[in-house]
């Protein structure tokens, strides 16, 4: 049977949440992915704009997607980008980057709707100390798969014959999957390890319903249908499964305590690095 999980909701204020699917105690990850936030959705009052101070990660690929808003990455090698709905993001921290994430300038004193998905992905052991890097895609560089009544955009890895632009270091399984009312689709079993998000809509699998805002991890080898009661839009998300196991704190990532350890440190003493620009930053968390 799948296993499902529900959210950790996290109340931001003014109506804005945050819902936590990864990590949870029963499980702490599927493929690569160690972390998993669904933002919104949710209008940001003009009077208290996103504002996420520069902080530092090490070990991972941060994912930005977006249904709806915009966000202005700054990141400490120098690049500025506005992620648009449907752009990728991809930030790869490797032995460490700093970041912070804003409402554009041009959006200030604006109500702003968000909803999105923010994600980790734990690098292979062999890369957890590459130098740090950045790539932004649009949406219109993504592969789009047709189906009758279905619509998949392939945001990163490989899947239903396509593969995105964006590079990944471990096998990847990251789709968003829009169905219009009545809609069927048939979930490949060409990866190790696959879990669905249901976003909206009402939707069942193999005829059992699916629960909205859950995270259901798929039997391995299984190719269960979805379907769509009404319009309606799910994630697909998994890979090849770690290469071991990642301690996780704070923004840290990494197969050594020790060095999640000398993260800290390095944090504490500004040693990870500045976001031109920017004069504050979040400080290590007292824990």
């Amino acid at each position: 049977m799948p296993q499902t999980f529900a959210p950790r909701v996290h109340d931001l204020g003014g109506g804005f949440t945050v819902k936590r699917l990864l990590p949870q105690a029963g499980r702490r990850s599927v493929g690569p992915f160690v972390f998993f936030d669904h933002i919104g959705p949710a209008e940001l009052d003009p009077a208290h704009p996103m504002a996420v101070r520069p902080h530092p990660h090490i070990g991972l690929a941060t994912v930005t997607y977006l249904w709806e808003g915009a966000i202005m990455h700054r990141d400490s090698l120098g690049y500025a980008q506005e992620i648009l709905p449907g752009d990728v993001n991809w930030m790869t921290a490797g032995r460490g980057i700093v970041h912070s994430e804003r409402t554009p300038e041009r959006l200030l004193g604006k109500p702003l709707r968000m909803h999105g998905l923010q994600t980790w992905v734990a690098l292979p052991k062999e890369h957890e100390e590459t130098a740090p890097d950045f790539a932004h895609h649009p949406a219109a560089t993504l592969p789009v798969v047709e189906l009758p009544g279905v619509r998949l955009h392939v945001v990163a890895g490989d899947a239903f014959g396509e593969r995105s632009p964006v590079k990944v270091l471990a096998r990847t399984l990251y789709v968003s999957v829009e169905l219009a009312a009545g809609a069927a689709l048939s979930i490949p079993a060409e990866h190790a390890e696959r879990a669905l998000y249901a976003v909206e809509g009402e939707l069942t699998l193999d005829g059992e319903p699916l629960p909205l805002e859950h995270l259901l991890v798929l039997e391995p080898g299984t190719e269960p249908l979805l379907r769509a009661a009404c319009d309606a839009r799910v994630m697909l998300l998994g890979g090849d499964p770690l290469d071991g196991p990642r301690h996780v704190w704070w923004n840290f990532v990494s197969s050594s305590r020790e060095r999640i350890e000398q993260a800290k440190a390095d944090w504490r003493e500004g040693r990870i690095g500045q976001v031109p620009g920017e004069t504050e930053s979040i400080p290590l968390p007292e824990r």
